[in-house]
């Protein structure tokens, strides 16, 4: 697992995840980003999946192409909304990371890139999020036999990077980890 800053669309693991609306036809933020730098063909599909089983709820995961982006394939999950974390937002946020994970595993995807889900226009405090987020994807690999080798969380911005990390050493030394 890594935690780097960066942008998720120059990312060339073999999936980078999308922080969705329903909706799936892009938006702002990460989903607005993914969409632009990955041209049509990402929408297309994401117009397929809405017509074939309606808005993407929350805590689910679709997977369309990567387009024009160096990852392969996008898997698209709708984070949760924070309404002050008494509202399953936390167990909403752990099925979206988990059913990311689950639908690159089914494929035998080696590695995936995650943004920060649900920290920008969706409001769930980042030191929140981070440690539910990294505490999902650990939960999952030991719990999983899996082909998926390199997890990384792509951060945007230096402060997201920082919270991400000190989640990753607090979590690691709570659980006996080593880092590297």
């Amino acid at each position: 697992m890594h935690i780097i800053q960066g942008d998720i669309t120059e990312q060339g693991t073999d999936a980078i995840v999308n922080a969705a609306n329903p909706s799936l036809m892009g938006g702002g933020g990460v989903d607005g980003a993914i969409h632009r730098a990955g041209g049509p063909a990402i929408l297309d599909e994401c117009k397929q999946v809405v017509s074939r089983q309606g808005r993407l709820p929350t805590g689910k995961a679709v997977m369309t192409t990567g387009g024009n982006l160096k990852a392969k394939y996008v898997i698209h999950t709708v984070g949760p909304i924070w309404h002050g974390g008494n509202k399953g937002e936390p167990e909403l946020l752990v099925s979206a990371y988990q059913e990311s994970l689950k639908l690159a595993a089914e494929n035998n995807l080696n590695s995936i890139s995650f943004p920060s889900i649900s920290t920008g226009a969706y409001g769930y405090p980042v030191s929140k999020a981070s440690k539910v987020a990294i505490d999902a994807v650990i939960t999952f690999l030991s719990h999983t036999i899996t082909s998926l080798r390199e997890m990384v969380f792509v951060l945007f911005d230096s402060q997201t990077f920082g919270v991400y990390s000190s989640a990753l050493q607090e979590i690691a030394e709570k659980r006996g980890l080593r880092l590297s």
